[in-house]
C-alpha cells in the first residue's frame, strides 16, 4: 500500500466553496463537471487510504487484541456461614 502523501486541496477547495455560500445565505452551491469529478476522485482516495490503515492496525493488533479480551474465572467451594 502506498504512503505518499494525498492531495487534499480539492476538499480544501469544497469546503471553503461551502463556507462562503454559508456566509452570504446562498441556498446552493453548484460545481462544474471537473470540480465535481477531482473532488470525488480525492474523497475516493482518501476514503481508500482511510479504509486500508483500519485493515493494517487491525491485522497488526488483532493478537493482542485478543489477549486482552480473555477471561479468567476461578471458583472454590465456598462455604455458608
Amino acid at each position: 500500500m502506498s504512503t505518499e502523501p494525498l492531495n487534499t486541496i480539492p476538499i480544501q477547495q469544497f469546503i471553503n466553496i461551502v463556507k462562503s455560500a454559508d456566509a452570504g445565505r446562498q441556498k446552493e452551491v453548484r460545481l462544474d463537471i471537473n470540480t465535481a469529478r477531482t473532488l470525488a476522485l480525492t474523497l475516493g482516495a482518501v476514503m481508500s487510504r482511510l479504509e486500508g490503515d483500519l485493515e493494517k492496525f487491525v491485522v497488526q493488533n488483532i493478537e493482542k487484541l485478543q489477549d486482552e479480551q480473555t477471561i479468567t474465572i476461578a471458583m472454590d467451594s465456598g462455604e455458608w456461614k
